[in-house]
């Protein structure tokens, strides 16, 4: 703009009008652009407009900066660049992109907000704060993703649950629910009941795609059809360790290499018995849990020691013994579900239990 500036203040003003007739469309356009990138939210706002009608706008406001003078109308005066099929009539004012936005109506600006919302780089907080009051959407302390399997069945939910945002992210139907208390969620799971459903944890606006992204995750995780819902509260510690399967995997490999020369028969006990007592802390209470008499814990154990030697004793091994042992397990039940489950009904799934409840199922006699 100071090149322009500098090119029209160096001549005569009766060649002002030739200067801006071809500098001044290319420099409006660049200022929009610049506008549209720099400043949060401001795409949003001029998202129905068309981005000609933005264009001019912005190049009336630099007509009247550079010429110290009212904007004329369209196709007047001899300073104004009159471009091809541009509407006629006046320009709008600049104050009047949001208002031809919010014309659209709550349900274009509550679209607008659910994309907003579940974007990896969501707006600033002023910026969300303005698409949520064009929304008529009291902005929450939290919210919670819901992930479904219809986008009918979001629709319905989002008319019977007040303030619910319905959306598609990535072809996959999501409810965006307004949560004051992160805590309850009696309601809300008599609300889904009887459908197939995953509940995100509850998390502030500006994190809801991550509350959308577990969500989905766990869907895709639990057997299908099952009129269930799951909340992603209570499987953080299995998404988290079957968020890179590769890295699961290679954990599982290194620490529980001594049992890579026993028959799967003996690996599997052991494996069963070392989880047990490391989650129970001592054979009685691992006994328990596999239903087994405690001297069978206590002779298994023994093999466990020769085989892992002083690593047994060391806290931090421990520690990865278990995680190693809960993640093949939870691969193991990954891979058995997809065995199971035809393959048009979903691509990967799998039945998430809390571990200690697979534990005792388990019924593992001696070597």
């Amino acid at each position: 703009m100071s090149e322009v500036l500098n090119r029209i203040r160096t001549r005569p003003r009766d060649e002002w009008p030739q200067v801006l007739r071809r500098d001044l469309p290319a420099l409006a356009a660049r200022v929009a652009k610049e506008l549209r990138d720099s400043i949060p939210g401001i795409s949003a706002h001029v998202a129905d407009i068309d981005d000609e009608v933005v264009n001019q706008h912005v190049e009336s406001a630099l007509l009247t900066a550079l010429t110290n003078h009212e904007p004329p109308a369209a196709g007047q005066g001899e300073g104004s660049p009159r471009r091809r099929n541009a509407p006629d009539g006046p320009l709008p004012s600049l104050s009047a992109i949001p208002s031809q936005r919010s014309s659209a109506g709550p349900g274009r600006a509550r679209r607008e907000l659910f994309t907003a919302l579940t974007s990896d780089t969501p707006p600033s907080e002023q910026a969300l704060a303005e698409l949520a009051g064009t929304a008529l959407w009291p902005l929450p302390d939290f919210v919670r993703a819901i992930a479904l399997t219809s986008p009918g069945e979001a629709q319905q939910l989002a008319a019977r649950i007040d303030g619910a945002l319905a959306g598609m992210v990535c072809g996959q139907p999501c409810l965006l629910l307004p949560t004051p208390d992160p805590e309850a969620r009696t309601d809300l799971a008599n609300t889904l009941r009887g459908r197939f459903a995953a509940v995100g944890h509850p998390v502030p606006p500006r994190d809801t795609a991550s509350s959308q992204r577990w969500a989905v995750r766990l869907l895709n995780l639990t057997p299908a059809p099952d009129p269930r819902v799951v909340f992603v509260d209570d499987h953080l510690s299995a998404l988290m360790l079957l968020q890179d399967e590769h890295l699961a995997h290679a954990l599982a490999t290194h620490r529980l290499r001594p049992l890579a020369d026993l028959t799967p028969r003996q690996s599997e006990r052991l494996e069963d018995t070392l989880l047990a007592w490391l989650e129970g802390g001592g054979a009685p209470e691992a006994a328990k849990a596999l239903n087994v008499h405690p001297q069978t814990v206590r002779y298994r154990m023994r093999q466990l020691e020769k085989l892992f030697g002083p690593d047994l004793r060391d806290p931090r091994t421990r520690f990865e013994l278990e995680m190693a042992l809960h993640s093949r397990r939870l691969m193991a039940q990954v891979q058995q579900q997809q065995s199971r489950v035809p393959r048009r009904t979903r691509a990967v799934t799998a039945e998430l239990q809390p571990p200690q409840d697979a534990a005792r199922m388990a019924r593992v006699n001696g070597l």
